[in-house]
């Protein structure tokens, strides 16, 4: 039997659930310890395991979902990203981080700063959303707004980093992030007393994919394959399959903007072709995404990016019986979806979603 956080069987009180009013509570909140802490205590919070009940009527299998959508800043990237700050304060010297994103890195970069006592700058592109800077701001990042571009942001971040002293964070590439990740996996399997048939998760820059696999080799689930899922117009790691190797999108087109890395990581791609854990790439559309996140608001409510619904459209979308058919997987009992959440998302931008997407 699987020991899991069930919302059928948890009393409505008990349930880890987190609304508006308790995320804002949650940001404004002082830092946790006044000093440096050592890597070994970690920032992120180890998230549940939730066995589904509509998913996996849905379905007709057996659905789990990681919910890393429940670390305080609101996605997964918390946890390598406070391991990579960690590691650092650990090994050297490290007074100010400097981090470039529009999305969920910067987030995790500005509350894993602020609960280490860490002065941190963000560096937002012109296309971010302005309240994205209203929390960053929360959690007491100095936020510069420079270029109109993702490239444009992180080369003045990695400019302003070469000051002594001064921590460069980038959003996925880099071993720390991907070992932080990869306890996501080593708790999903003390929270599961048998391995998952598919583990199901999103890919963008493949921060997330190289946790995952490292992850799923050190609790032996090296046979247990990995849907990595992304959406058309942000699917850098499909062109890097088909040419055989890294490439670069000219542009990201998905609404899917955290999925929107121009190139994948290498060693991604490098995890793909070893097959050690079997790793099958899948793009959706963006109304499969969106669609998924509506619906997953409707069922579990909770409301994630387009990126995150990328990986529950496989569910939605019924996919799985198909990449059966292809006999790109073999019979399936159960699914784990990591549900890697997704701070750039509110209610009134999923009636936005819904309208253009005319749902």
């Amino acid at each position: 039997m699987l020991r899991t956080f069930c919302r059928d069987k948890m009393p409505s009180h008990e349930l880890p659930c987190l609304g508006d009013a308790n995320i804002n509570a949650l940001q404004s909140c002082q830092p946790l310890m006044k000093t440096p802490s050592p890597a070994g205590n970690k920032l992120y919070s180890e998230t549940p395991v939730l066995c589904s009940t509509s998913l996996s009527k849905y379905s007709g299998i057996q659905v789990y979902l990681k919910l890393d959508n429940l670390q305080p800043p609101g996605s997964f990237k918390l946890r390598g990203i406070s391991h990579l700050i960690q590691k650092a304060l650990e090994t050297g010297r490290c007074d100010h981080v400097y981090c470039a994103s529009g999305g969920n890195a910067g987030m995790a970069a500005a509350y894993a700063s602020r609960e280490l006592g860490i002065p941190c700058t963000i560096i937002l592109p012109k296309t971010t959303p302005a309240f994205l800077a209203d929390r960053l701001k929360l959690y007491n990042a100095e936020v510069r707004v420079h270029g109109e571009v993702y490239d444009e942001a992180k080369t003045l971040a990695q400019e302003l980093s070469k000051q002594t002293g001064s921590l460069y964070v980038p959003a996925f590439e880099h071993p720390d992030i991907w070992e932080g990740h990869a306890s996501m996996i080593v708790e999903a399997a003390q929270q599961m007393q048998e391995r998952p048939s598919v583990v199901i998760t999103s890919v963008g820059g493949g921060g997330l994919c190289n946790g995952i696999v490292q992850g799923m080799r050190q609790v032996g689930w090296e046979n247990v394959p990995i849907v990595a899922v992304e959406t058309q117009g942000a699917d850098c790691f499909d062109a890097a399959i088909k040419a055989g190797e890294v490439v670069n999108l000219e542009a990201i087109t998905s609404v899917a903007k955290t999925l929107g890395s121009l190139s994948v990581s290498p060693t991604t791609l490098e995890y793909y072709k070893q097959a050690n854990p079997p790793i099958i790439n899948y793009v959706v559309t963006d109304q499969d995404a969106v669609s998924a996140c509506v619906k997953f608001a409707d069922d579990h409510r909770f409301l994630v990016e387009p990126a995150c619904g990328a990986s529950l459209a496989i569910i939605y979308g019924k996919i799985l019986h198909r990449l059966i058919e292809e006999k790109k997987l073999t019979s399936i009992t159960s699914a784990l979806v990591i549900v890697c959440g997704g701070a750039i998302v509110s209610t009134e931008v999923i009636q936005s979603w819904k309208k253009d997407f005319h749902l």
